[in-house]
């Protein structure tokens, strides 16, 4: 069942406002008779030209919007000085209502353009269907842009005019919940490596899950990628990394570890390089971002480690691969654990809390409960230190000075980490991130 309805009138021109009018009301009429027991929103999208008021260009729509009783309350005019602007708007009116399914009704002449716009601006979550606008062909008032034909390929320049257009909106927008936050670890060394986690403040993702930094798009999720670079762009301004020369590892909850400069595997959980300028990430909602640090071999690496990859040892496994690649000592390599779900929060079945009472019975409370708490933190530092890591080398929840936490529970925290224990399976994404500086 259609539950919102996009009129698309950006492209047309109203020299002859009575037309234009007609056009609507006819539309209007067709969608109301077409869904009388269930009244979808409905949004129309007109063009704001440069130096008219919003408030004149909704109001030379009013005649064709009376009457519609079933559809008055859930009817609103759109009108922006770009597409981008104008569809963007309607996406945080969908997602404010969590409406998934859209009909858009439109020019033939737009629907392949418009295809691209929402191909960039929406996931997986939300589904399309197309309605030609039944626009008469030779009505001189209304106007549509002629430069592409449907059901062609759009030329490059104008495909890279639609990224282009949307980036710079994007990039207009302010940022939400206040400004970009990066916690740093003192353990390592500012003078050789850039380094930092993420916090959900200073980004423009606004679905509350997501707001505002959010740093990972999925087909599942409602942030799209392009907002997410968006975010990614502001967090390297503020860093001071190239959001270009970004690698962020490819989950997969397991213990594999690409070597940057070598094949890139299918899927990953670790990263390691030894090239200057080349930002690693892993992300973390509750699992654990961990990043390493060697300032004799210059080396670093990232790693994502939830409660599977801290199992399957993914922190040692990267360990070891900057041991081998480049030659690092165990002894001088820095582990840091970043924001993550804590024991206070962190539940798992039973038989999966076996695995981690083996490792140490002090990693599970409340063992003989159906679900025990789980501290996936100190099973990571128990298995690096196992594997020769100095304990004073890695920085965790359990540092005496707790002005130098930055290991806090990402559950207990919704206004600074987001946790997909707590919100559900439209989370956002937290990074840590690191980088050999030049």
């Amino acid at each position: 069942m259609v539950e919102a309805v996009l009129i698309d009138l950006f492209s047309l021109t109203a020299n002859l406002q009575s037309n234009l009018q007609g056009l609507l009301h006819n539309t209007l009429e067709a969608i109301e008779k077409c869904s009388s027991s269930h009244a979808p929103f409905v949004y129309v999208m007109c063009c704001q030209r440069q130096g008219s008021e919003r408030k004149g260009e909704q109001e030379s729509l009013l005649p064709a919007l009376r009457g519609f009783q079933s559809l008055k309350r859930r009817l609103e005019v759109v009108c922006a000085q770009t597409t981008a602007a104008a569809l963007y708007t309607v996406k945080q009116r969908l997602d404010e209502k969590d409406l998934s399914i859209i009909k858009v009704i439109l020019p033939t002449l737009r629907k392949d353009l418009m295809k691209v716009y929402i191909n960039h601006l929406f996931t997986a979550v939300y589904q399309f269907e197309f309605e030609d606008l039944q626009v008469a062909p030779d009505s001189e008032s209304l106007q549509i842009s002629e430069h592409q034909h449907e059901g062609q390929m759009l030329p490059s320049q104008d495909m890279a005019f639609i990224q282009h257009e949307i980036q710079m909106y994007l990039e207009s927008l302010p940022s939400l919940k206040g400004e970009l936050t990066i916690l740093r670890s003192s353990l390592i060394p500012d003078d050789i490596f850039l380094h930092g986690f993420t916090t959900r403040t200073g980004g423009i993702s606004y679905i509350p899950t997501l707001s505002s930094c959010n740093l990972f798009s999925s087909s599942k999720r409602r942030d799209p990628q392009i907002v997410v670079k968006e975010n990614l762009r502001r967090l390297a301004n503020a860093a001071g990394f190239n959001p270009e020369a970004f690698h962020r590892v490819k989950v997969d909850h397991a213990n594999a570890v690409c070597i940057m400069g070598k094949t890139e595997p299918d899927d990953y959980d670790g990263i390691v390089t030894d090239q200057k300028g080349v930002t690693l990430a892993a992300p973390g909602a509750d699992c654990i971002p961990v990043l390493f640090a060697d300032p004799v071999r210059r080396a670093c690496g990232a790693a994502h480690s939830g409660w599977k990859g801290t199992l399957l040892g993914v922190s040692m496994a990267t360990v070891n691969a900057m041991v081998s690649e480049y030659g690092c000592n165990m002894k001088d390599i820095l582990v840091v654990l970043g924001p993550s779900v804590g024991p206070c929060c962190y539940r798992l079945p039973h038989e999966s809390a076996k695995e981690f009472h083996r490792i140490d019975p002090k990693c599970v409370r409340l063992f003989d409960s159906a679900n025990p708490y789980i501290d996936i933190r100190r099973a990571t530092r128990i298995l690096l230190e196992r594997g020769g890591i100095l304990p004073e080398n890695i920085q965790d929840d359990s540092i005496t000075d707790q002005n130098q936490n930055i290991t806090f529970c990402t559950a207990c925290h919704p206004d600074k980490f987001y946790s997909h224990f707590r919100d559900g399976t439209n989370f956002g994404t937290q990074i840590g991130f690191i980088s050999i500086k030049d």
